[in-house]
């Protein structure tokens, strides 16, 4: 009679070891926003049963080797240590303002215990939302929204899960055919002149400094957090005023007009005009966007391998006073971002960052992507979420947002879509940003002048 398997530990990712850097330490913190109160039982029952805890990651507590050397180890789950119940109302004018203030204050000093899996999902009963808690070193927003959607159902459809897709490919107008040999000169220039601007900015070019520049220990200072909320019909009318537009496109030109407006309420007439400010942004690397089939995601040898699959690129945005219409902040968006996908600069950073950490170490790859955020000023990320509206244990969904502990970025920015909205977090360090509140604001009505502006435009020319 053969002896049982013993199970070995695997070994952690280079990307995760680097997300379990203490310089790092990056948690996911998401809130799921419900109609009807919180079954503290069902929700529990609900993730005992969930793919969520047939997944590997999520049974599997993280240890180090004698030389430092990180793994995942299988272990059992004690759902009463993970799900935590907050019954008493917290402080804040209104629900919302009451999760974000508990958002904020776990995104800076509030680790994941590591003699348990990392992951912990926190129910605020008395404002009827749950914050998922899950650290980074676990997946990327594409395999962990993949995730979270299996355990959802279709609030029309009860027995069938929710679909998330990518955007609708445009095809690109020409005014005639490329040359090829134009076209590949064109790519390996700007992969060139991307990659060398990714390595100075490691080393030591950085953003001249701004009323929103953070730095080296930013990351440890109080947040605060707010959120911006967008109509996701809005930036598609916006969208299709611009030929070959996308909602990536139109978000930056958000970003763009929203934080000139900020500045020039926080600093008038003190910005030099056409200031570039460089964000960071974080691109999927997977071949098959949308959601992915969990079956796919956990097979060793799958194309869409789980866990972070994500390149870094550096997307710089102007500071303009006032602009001839505020749909030229899209435009300008749009040939930065154009420029980008015509070269292999998330793949370079992707590429780069995977061979420091293996050939040189966690230390120093960490290092680099540290001072790579020092020298910026800002992050934004753009995760598609449910297309139709969702339930869990039959309470429907009313939003989705989501925001990751603290950068030394004094801004950072998620944007989740969720059945024809979009809800962006805005974490601010609140000594750097006092107003985030304001900011919000500013990226709204930002949206909703470049709307008007697409109406006219349409109307002028019809």
């Amino acid at each position: 009679m053969g002896s049982p398997e013993i199970e070995r530990d695997e070994p952690v990712t280079p990307a995760g070891r680097l997300f379990l850097r203490p310089e790092m330490d990056q948690i996911i913190n998401s809130v799921f926003g419900v109609k009807n109160p919180i079954d503290v039982e069902a929700v529990k029952t609900e993730i005992a049963n969930s793919m969520m805890l047939k997944h590997p990651r999520f049974c599997s507590l993280m240890v180090r080797d004698p030389n430092g050397r990180e793994y995942w180890r299988k272990t059992q789950i004690d759902i009463d240590r993970h799900v935590i119940v907050k019954p008493d109302p917290l402080d804040g004018d209104d629900d919302e303002d009451a999760a974000n203030e508990y958002l904020a204050d776990l995104s800076v000093s509030s680790p994941l215990s590591t003699d348990k899996p990392l992951w912990e999902i926190h129910l605020l009963t008395a404002h009827k939302c749950a914050v998922v808690r899950i650290h980074h070193a676990l997946g990327d927003g594409i395999s962990l929204m993949s995730l979270f959607l299996a355990c959802f159902r279709r609030a029309d459809l009860p027995d069938q899960i929710p679909t998330i897709g990518s955007e609708p490919q445009t095809k690109q107008r020409s005014g005639g055919r490329r040359n090829p040999v134009w076209e590949l000169l064109t790519f390996v220039w700007y992969t060139l002149v991307y990659a060398v601007e990714f390595v100075l900015r490691s080393l030591w070019v950085k953003d001249r400094k701004t009323p929103i520049s953070g730095g080296a220990g930013v990351e440890l200072w109080p947040r605060k957090l707010a959120t911006a909320k967008f109509r996701l019909d809005d930036m598609k009318a916006v969208k299709t005023a611009i030929p070959n537009a996308t909602i990536n496109d139109v978000l930056f030109g958000v970003i763009s007009a929203g934080l000139s407006r900020y500045l020039d309420h926080r600093s008038p007439n003190k910005l030099r005009e056409g200031l570039q400010i460089t964000g960071v942004a974080m691109v999927n690397l997977r071949k098959q966007p949308g959601l992915q089939e969990m079956a796919e995601m956990m097979e060793s040898n799958s194309g869409s391998r789980w866990g972070n699959k994500f390149g870094m690129i550096l997307l710089p945005i102007y500071y303009h006073k006032a602009l001839a219409t505020p749909l030229h902040y899209v435009k300008k968006a749009k040939t930065m971002i154009d420029k980008k996908k015509r070269s292999l600069e998330a793949h370079f950073s992707y590429n780069i960052g995977y061979f420091v950490m293996n050939y040189v170490g966690s230390k120093m790859a960490c290092l680099l992507n540290y001072r790579i955020v020092c020298n910026t000023t800002f992050t934004i990320s753009n995760v598609l979420g449910p297309r139709e509206e969702i339930t869990i244990t039959g309470n429907p969904v009313t939003f989705i947002r989501a925001n990751t502990t603290g950068l030394p970025h004094a801004i950072t920015m998620h944007m989740v879509s969720y059945a024809g909205r979009a809800d962006m977090q805005i974490l601010v360090a609140k000594d750097i940003v006092p107003d985030p509140k304001f900011l919000a604001k500013c990226f709204e009505e930002a949206l909703l002048e470049m709307k008007k502006a697409a109406e006219a435009e349409a109307t002028s020319t019809s």
